[in-house]
């Protein structure tokens, strides 16, 4: 006689459970979408529409988290608008939006699906969850009522939110979280009251989230991994890469490394607008990642992570940023110092006029240091040291220290800072470093190709990236990007 469906699936459930348990490590998938968008139009379609096409992604959606399960997941991350897109006015995105409850409540959507509102979209997410006993994280939109006693309530009587939700193997909502930072272009959404931080302990680690530009604020992304001590952060992503600082595996892996924490970034796939790069993260590198302008295909990414990293032999340990740079005597300061944009910032720069040599150079109270010898400088190429200390302040309000070591777009000094990916010189080492006022700094180093460098340096203590072995590709930028939160 057959075991009953429901007895076989907790049977199933309890095995993986027992599996997490035993081990130190987990299997985590994230899953760069080439989401499926509607026309654009300001018109609300009707709900069958918008369900039609919501379904249309989720059964690409579907297709990965059934892959990811077969290779062990124990949690998959989808990208952020990875259901539904985001060509939407207010009014427009109404239709594909839901009711999501607090998790207090205690749902399982796939086998209660009629114990709240209508939530066809959450009952198929919890039944992806649970019948392939796996995490489930994706990003929808959440509607809540209002009236005119409160007077924040907005003129059509409700609260739209950006929002990711968590499924648990059992198929039970146990997370929800509201976008807090929202970026510029998201008119059609409502910033929640209080920024919220989000965790749920699993088998294998204490787990946050949070959706993209969040990452760049305090909160919620700081008080997560610095107060509440989250080992791994979930984050449905619809990144814009912005050469040479802001791409997104760069940027990504830095943060999990500066932060200290496994970091799971699933990002949409979209090239027109520069949408592409999903990874895995550790506090010690990338464990997979995915970064694809050529074409319009999806990926998922597997891997092994530490459960708590902290814990890890392998984890970074505690780096004071600013002492070498605070205890040498300044650099070498030369007459090729000169200003230059990057992403609407003025930096400033010294060129690297000599094969190797020593250089430093100041804007404020940030100091840059560069150690540095090159391995046949190509004659057509430049290479700069730049520093930027000041307030960011196009598609939001950030304070910025940043050292850089980058490569100029051409030979013309004037377009130092622009959008570059690929680059011929190779260095025999590097060492950077720079006078930074914050503990909150991000260490990017990117290989010609927008390729990582896994491995191929490291931190010291005192502050300083260096190359742990001869770098082995072209170099495009070495950055210390640095937030001082405090100076918002």
């Amino acid at each position: 006689m057959l075991p009953s469906q429901p007895f076989l699936h907790s049977a199933v459930f309890a095995v993986t459970v027992l599996q997490a348990l035993a081990s130190d490590t987990f299997t985590a998938a994230v899953y760069e979408h080439a989401v499926i968008l509607p026309d654009a139009t300001d018109q609300p379609v009707s709900h069958d529409d918008a369900l039609a096409l919501m379904n249309k992604n989720m059964d690409v959606l579907e297709g990965a988290i059934k892959e990811a399960a077969q290779q062990g997941a124990h949690i998959i991350v989808t990208p952020e608008d990875g259901i539904y897109g985001w060509r939407f006015t207010r009014e427009a995105i109404y239709p594909y939006l839901e009711d999501i409850p607090d998790p207090a409540v205690n749902w399982i959507p796939c086998t209660d699906p009629t114990r709240f509102a209508h939530a066809p979209v959450q009952e198929r997410l919890s039944c992806m969850a649970r019948n392939n006993s796996i995490y489930v994280v994706a990003n929808i939109g959440d509607k809540k009522p209002c009236n005119s006693s409160d007077p924040s309530c907005p003129s059509d009587g409700r609260y739209q939110y950006n929002t990711d939700v968590v499924f648990d193997p059992e198929g039970k909502l146990v997370a929800r979280y509201h976008k807090y930072n929202l970026f510029m272009s998201e008119s059609q959404f409502n910033y929640p009251k209080e920024p919220e931080a989000v965790t749920f302990e699993t088998p294998f680690g204490k787990f946050g989230i949070f959706t993209c530009f969040d990452v760049l604020f305090h909160e919620p992304a700081v008080v997560l991994v610095s107060e509440l001590q989250v080992d791994t952060v979930l984050f449905p992503t619809a990144w814009m890469n912005v050469l040479p600082f802001l791409t997104a595996v760069e940027f990504h892996s830095a943060w999990a490394m500066g932060m200290g924490v496994n970091f799971l970034a699933a990002n949409t796939h979209y090239t027109t607008m520069s949408m592409t790069g999903s990874g895995i993260y550790a506090p010690d590198g990338a464990r997979k990642y995915y970064y694809n302008m050529k074409t319009e295909e999806g990926r998922l990414l597997v891997a092994k992570l530490d459960s708590h990293p902290r814990l890890s032999p392998a984890s970074p340990s505690a780096v004071n940023w600013s002492s070498y740079a605070l205890s040498v005597e300044s650099f070498l300061l030369n007459d090729h110092e000169f200003r230059g944009l990057i992403f609407y910032d003025l930096f400033t720069f010294t060129e690297l006029t000599e094969p190797e040599g020593n250089l430093t150079i100041c804007q404020k109270d940030l100091c840059c240091h560069l150690s540095y010898k090159m391995a046949g400088k190509k004659e057509d190429e430049v290479y700069v040291l730049g520093a930027f200390d000041g307030l960011h302040v196009v598609e939001g309000q950030y304070y910025l220290q940043i050292c850089t070591l980058l490569k100029c777009k051409s030979t013309d000094l004037n377009t130092c800072g622009q959008p570059v990916e690929m680059a011929q010189t190779k260095f025999e080492m590097f060492s950077l470093s720079g006078t930074f006022g914050t503990n909150y700094v991000f260490p990017e180093v990117l290989y010609s190709g927008v390729q990582l460098a896994p491995g191929e340096f490291e931190v010291l203590n005192d502050g300083r990236l260096i190359n742990k072995v001869r770098p082995t590709k072209p170099v495009v930028t070495v950055t210390l990007f640095g937030r001082w939160y405090e100076k918002d």
